[in-house]
């Protein structure tokens, strides 16, 4: 286990998804997304994900040279193709959208389709509280929760994320997997070889199992029971009956040969100043995090990403061995000339 810069790995995943087949800005904006993630320990949603990322490069389930665009707008909604490339670009070029808009009419929705795995998705939504707008993201995903009293997986993990701006502080940033656990953490487990704890999973015939691979392409315990069954069909309907993406049933595993994914995405902005205006939004928000603060214990959600952000900023990201020969061969970038390493 090595600590290495955030610049070096970054150029590390940029150089291993140009090798693959992703062009320069297709490249640098998902290095830099998944380099994020990893500093703030998601690493479920992190540099583990680059391999997968190549791999379906190569194998075209991602087109490394597709550029989204805008196919339809109207008044405060938009929607747009991802043209089958990563997912990073299209949602930047969203939550851009998303903003103008919510600036324009008070809020805006920007649906995304034809996409790919959207990664940690808070992290789209941080220029939309850079802008001193609320954010909402939401994503489907290839099948891993079973519909309510059904065997077979349905919906997707389904992800929820917020992000409410605060003065001279840090945004709140909320975001959840709507299963017991995020399919990413269980695909490290699988590549190391770990059991799954009992009750984060079933197998593809809907049997409990506490086997990492078995999960991978079984279904996935949802948060909740019924409830969290339900928000995943919430999810499901405004990201794919909205934007016309395939239905999480109908895109393959990301993690076994299969089809090219069409997922969706959808970035709603809000403007507060178009409600009860900014002051107050503030002063609410502020007054709200003060008598929570105030309850000992209490950490507002977020803190713990943003300050391991800091810390990885000046210390450097520790990453497995195995993590960081895989990105230099991935890279084509020999062991001596990888640099940056922190002691």
């Amino acid at each position: 286990m090595a600590n290495v810069a955030i610049d070096a790995l970054t150029d590390l995943a940029v150089r291993a998804l140009k090798r693959a087949g992703a062009s320069k800005p297709m490249a640098q904006v998902t290095a830099r997304a998944l380099v994020l993630a990893e500093a703030e320990g998601l690493s479920g949603h992190g540099l583990s994900r680059v391999a997968l990322y190549a791999q379906h490069l190569r194998e075209g389930r991602a087109d490394g040279k597709a550029k989204p665009k805008i196919v339809k707008k109207a008044g405060a909604t938009c929607l747009i193709d991802a043209g089958g490339g990563l997912a990073f670009p299209a949602a930047a070029l969203a939550a851009n959208e998303a903003i103008k808009r919510a600036r324009r009419y008070g809020v805006a929705f920007a649906g995304v389709t034809n996409s790919h795995h959207f990664g940690a998705a808070a992290y789209h939504l941080a220029p939309i509280a850079d802008a001193g707008l609320v954010g909402l993201a939401f994503t489907n995903s290839p099948a891993a929760i079973n519909a309510w009293g059904g065997k077979k997986a349905f919906f997707g993990t389904n992800p929820i994320a917020a992000i409410f701006p605060r003065q001279g502080a840090a945004p709140i940033v909320i975001d959840l997997s709507l299963t017991e656990v995020t399919r990413g953490k269980i695909m490290l487990m699988a590549k190391e070889g770990k059991p799954i704890p009992p009750g984060w999973a079933v197998d593809r015939d809907g049997h409990p199992t506490t086997d990492a691979q078995a999960a991978l392409t079984g279904s996935l315990t949802a948060i909740g029971g019924v409830k969290g069954t339900a928000l995943a069909l919430m999810v499901e309907a405004l990201c794919v009956a909205l934007t016309g993406a395939a239905l999480s049933r109908d895109n393959d595993s990301y993690f076994e040969p299969g089809n090219k994914p069409r997922i969706g995405h959808a970035i709603i902005a809000i403007n507060p100043q178009a409600l009860a205006g900014a002051d107050v939004y503030y002063a609410r928000i502020d007054d709200m995090v003060g008598q929570m603060l105030a309850d000992g214990g209490v950490r507002l959600p977020g803190t713990r990403r943003q300050l391991a952000v800091v810390q990885a900023q000046t210390d450097g990201i520790a990453i497995a061995d195995g993590l960081h020969r895989e990105l230099l061969q991935l890279a084509g970038r020999p062991r001596k000339t990888a640099g940056s390493t922190l002691k």
